[in-house]
């Protein structure tokens, strides 16, 4: 296991996006679940370390962004405040300050609620501002090390040549049921991590959720939680998860949607090569972090976990939670899909960028051949204009199955 040291900053691979932000836009928002390291970011990269930084969770700054909301940016023109959506009232007063003083006024608002799915806020910020979503660690900012370039390259059609990667880890169960969020970095035991997680779990019940969106029926919300995280990495049956939480459709919805604005949870829609069609289909339905999935599924041994029937969806959205972070560092961001057709040929993931698509499978196994890539080559069959197919597995050898397929192991994306 690694041995992280609990005082040191890891960067996180988000940095360099913000940064090139702020240059040019007057306000950023950086959003994300609570515990990710937002305020983390912001109190040690650069230029924001030496900024004013002012929370929301502070009672008195609350009164104060209430009262008087630009007095919290008196005497200084570079400043963060954290956790906005506890005081909506606060942007129509930065929108103010930045239209009556263009270039003068730089700001960073951050907040554990999607900010973009607050009516009230997107409206004050339209053409103001760009968003950013901070997700929990991957393994690479965990270790201190860059972000790898691979997805990107095989957008290109660039394809690496093959051969055995030494480093390359075979099975991250432990991983999984520890998680990626910050504060798990020093705790180096099962016990601790499942209390960790217990205390995440009760602190978003009792009260993130309550100042979101006012829910006092928390065993119904909880029994949601659990059995969407018995579902991460599978097709979303709506009608079936609100029969067997014994809730009405409308109100599972509704406790789906609010778990993905305060990003807990992701919805992945299908892809296909009409847009309109696309919004259509059923989702597969994600945990933002799989070790709350497993959490709330009741495993909290490394030796349960692997013998659980779920654990091969665990470990895709392991796999899941990568891609995405690598998919939010492009230029614009690049989008995550999955490919399923009438007659159930599919593949886990399309990674679309701008015209660009790259088709992605997740494989549990050591060993891999030809056999294995009948999706990715259905797929590619079906859009022959897309840069290739990527295997990502548990072996140690990056081997070419095809002329633009490609199997890597899974650690040629964590970092």
């Amino acid at each position: 296991m690694n041995n992280f040291s609990e005082t040191s900053y890891r960067e996180r691979w988000l940095t360099p996006l913000l940064q090139a932000a702020i240059q040019d836009h007057p306000i950023v928002v950086l959003t994300g679940a609570r515990q990710v390291g937002k305020s983390t970011l912001l109190m040690n990269a650069e230029p924001f370390r030496g900024w004013r930084f002012r929370t929301l969770d502070d009672f008195d700054t609350l009164e104060q962004a209430h009262s008087n909301p630009e007095s919290l940016w008196s005497g200084v023109n570079q400043v963060v405040l954290d956790e906005v959506q506890k005081a909506p009232n606060l942007l129509p007063a930065i929108k103010r300050t930045v239209d009556q003083h263009p270039g003068k006024y730089q700001f960073v608002l951050s907040g554990s609620a999607n900010l973009l799915q607050m009516k009230r806020v997107s409206e004050s910020l339209a053409g103001r501002a760009v968003y950013f979503v901070l997700d929990p660690m991957s393994m690479g900012e965990m270790n201190n090390r860059p972000h790898p370039d691979l997805l990107a390259r095989l957008l290109r059609g660039e394809f690496p040549e093959e051969g055995e990667i030494p480093s390359a880890l075979s099975d991250p169960a432990e991983m999984i049921l520890r998680g990626f969020m910050p504060p798990l970095l020093t705790l180096n035991s099962s016990q601790a991590w499942v209390r960790w997680w217990e205390g995440y779990v009760a602190t978003y019940l009792e009260r993130d959720l309550r100042q979101v969106a006012q829910i006092d029926a928390l065993l119904d919300f909880r029994r949601v939680m659990e059995l969407a995280a018995l579902r991460s990495a599978q097709l979303l049956n709506q009608s079936e998860l609100a029969r067997d939480a014994r809730l009405s459709q409308p109100t599972t919805h509704r406790y789906l949607n609010i778990l993905e604005t305060t990003h807990l949870f992701n919805r992945l829609p299908a892809f296909t090569a009409s847009r309109t069609t696309r919004l259509l289909k059923s989702p597969k339905v994600f945990f933002n972090d799989p070790a709350l999935a497993v959490f709330l599924s009741g495993y909290y041994e490394v030796d349960d976990l692997l013998k659980a029937r779920e654990y091969g969806a665990y470990f895709e959205t392991f796999i899941y939670h990568h891609l995405r972070i690598l998919a939010r560092l492009m230029t614009p961001a690049g989008r995550l899909h999955f490919w399923r057709t009438m007659d159930g040929t599919e593949v886990d993931f399309v990674l679309e960028h701008g015209r660009r698509l790259l088709a992605i499978e997740v494989k549990l196994t050591g060993t891999i051949g030809y056999k294995d890539t009948a999706g990715l080559r259905a797929f590619l069959t079906d859009h022959p204009h897309a840069s290739g197919g990527l295997i990502l597995y548990s072996g140690a050898r990056v081997k070419r199955l095809d002329e633009n397929i490609l199997a890597v192991p899974w650690s040629s994306i964590t970092g």
